[in-house]
């Protein structure tokens, strides 16, 4: 397990301070895939370096099961009460493997010599060794490629190497920092495929900096959304994707989604999206059990209003069925009102995007009283 309790830390820059992580408090259980996402400069980079202590916080609590609890005083971090030692410190991360956005291997050493480079110095023979590249380099399906060359390789293979050697060590923790932004979407997709082979096989917990939330659906299991180095959402992938929360989080699951294109066409003023007097603009999102019934045509039927689909979308997120659609509704104020509460009570969201009822409204007070 790791806990995060008021983890804060900040960048003294000539051009001022800089708060790249502001009293962060997370828990990410054992075993999990933990996805943590953000815009760039939210400090979700900050933030995982901070778990391995690549960046030092300067104040706040780590705890890691095998190492105990790591408190951050005045920018140094003291374990058991005593400052820790450069080596107490190595010792720890040899715990903690983490993978790069541009993979960081050494161009003129081979595959072999690129993942065996974290064993050298740890005691362990030659023979030992080699066994354990080949192992990594079969889970990674490069076992052909042991003798070549970073040179020789495709970004996708490159990432692989680079996953075998942050393994090398048997580390009980892997960060993954923008592992897949610089691979084309197959590579993308067979490096995600290979992190969840790693969780399952291996039990390794795997914490995934991103800012592409597609990545965060693929494979997470909760999720916490940054901003200006706060967490400001938290919860299941499903539970954010269902219902998120904050403006920033709503943007995200948007970008993932057919319904992401909603934003594109209100930005550009379609006509497709213009209401009229009496029609608003709606965007509904059915969760679980909700998804196959009859809701929307029991409540156009019921209270009598007129549905005009823009766009739908629906899929399963780890096993359970989630959707969404964005239409116009049209008809009598109340009834109106009336079926999207009844949606509402039948755990459908119902957001009001625009509404041209309101112009109705203003239009009717106008008008002079005879």
């Amino acid at each position: 397990m790791i806990e995060i309790r008021e983890l804060n830390k900040t960048f003294r820059l000539k051009t001022g301070d800089v708060e790249a992580v502001r009293d962060v408090s997370l828990t990410i259980g054992d075993g999990v895939i933990y996805g943590v996402i953000g815009s760039s400069g939210a400090g979700k980079s900050t933030l995982v370096r901070c778990l391995n202590l690549l960046e030092i916080p300067d104040s706040g609590t780590i705890i890691l099961d095998g190492v105990g609890e790591i408190v951050l005083k005045n920018g140094k971090p003291y374990l058991n009460g005593k400052e820790m030692t450069s080596r107490q410190q190595n010792d720890m991360r040899r715990g903690i493997g983490m993978i790069f956005q541009h993979f960081n291997l050494l161009d003129r050493c081979t595959v072999f010599e690129n993942v065996a480079y974290p064993l050298m110095h740890t005691g362990r023979s030659r023979k030992q060794i080699e066994e354990r590249v080949r192992e990594l380099l079969k889970l990674v399906a490069l076992e052909d490629k042991i003798d070549g060359y970073p040179s020789q390789l495709s970004g996708g293979q490159k990432q692989r190497v680079a996953i075998a050697r942050a393994l090398a060590a048997e580390p009980r923790i892997l960060l993954s920092d923008e592992a897949t932004s610089a691979l084309d979407p197959e590579a993308t997709e067979a490096i995600l495929s290979l992190l969840q082979e790693v969780n399952r096989k291996l039990g390794v917990t795997v914490v995934l900096i991103t800012h592409e939330m597609a990545v965060i659906k693929s494979i997470a299991d909760r999720v916490a959304v940054m901003e200006d180095g706060r967490v400001v959402e938290e919860g299941s992938v499903y539970e954010i994707f269902a219902d998120p929360q904050e403006k920033i989080t709503r943007k995200f699951v948007a970008s993932s989604s057919l319904l992401g294109k909603l934003d594109r066409l209100l930005e550009e003023d379609a006509e497709l999206v213009r209401v009229r007097p009496g029609e608003m603009l709606v965007r509904l999102m059915f969760q679980k059990d909700c998804v196959g019934e009859h809701l929307l045509t029991t409540a156009a039927r019921r209270y009598g209003f007129d549905l005009n689909i823009i766009l739908a979308n629906s899929e399963y997120l780890h096993g359970s069925p989630i959707g969404g659609m964005a239409g116009i509704i049209s008809g009598d104020r109340e009834k109106i009102e009336m079926g999207l509460a009844f949606l509402r009570e039948n755990h459908v969201s119902a957001e009001v995007i625009s509404d041209g009822r309101a112009d109705e409204a203003d239009h009717a007070e106008s008008l002079p009283v005879s």
